[in-house]
């Protein structure tokens, strides 16, 4: 059997609400398809509703059994993660 090969998505430098729609359409293409790995290194504001977004796209892989990761996450973004006390939610989708 072979493994589904991973799909990465670089997210934007500002993930705010202009920019949703287009990370939602990446993520839910991704997941679907199989491991996802979402980098955060370039972000530099990142809303709240995006990072639940990433959340649900994780449970969503979960379900699938598919493997989904945030790495490099930016120091604003681990900030907004922390602000927002949302360290638990993150812990098992953080990688490096």
């Amino acid at each position: 059997m072979t493994e589904a090969r991973s799909k990465s998505i670089a997210l934007p430098a500002v993930v705010d609400l202009d920019a949703l729609d287009d990370v939602r359409d990446r993520l839910l293409d991704a997941v679907e398809a199989g491991p996802t790995i979402v980098s955060g290194a370039a972000v530099e504001r990142v809303c709240t509703n995006a990072l639940l977004m990433l959340v649900s796209a994780a449970e969503t892989a979960r379900r699938s059994s598919f493997s989904f990761a945030v790495v490099e996450a930016s120091a604003p973004m681990l900030a907004a993660i922390e602000r927002l006390g949302l360290e638990p939610s993150f812990a098992g989708i953080m990688k490096g």
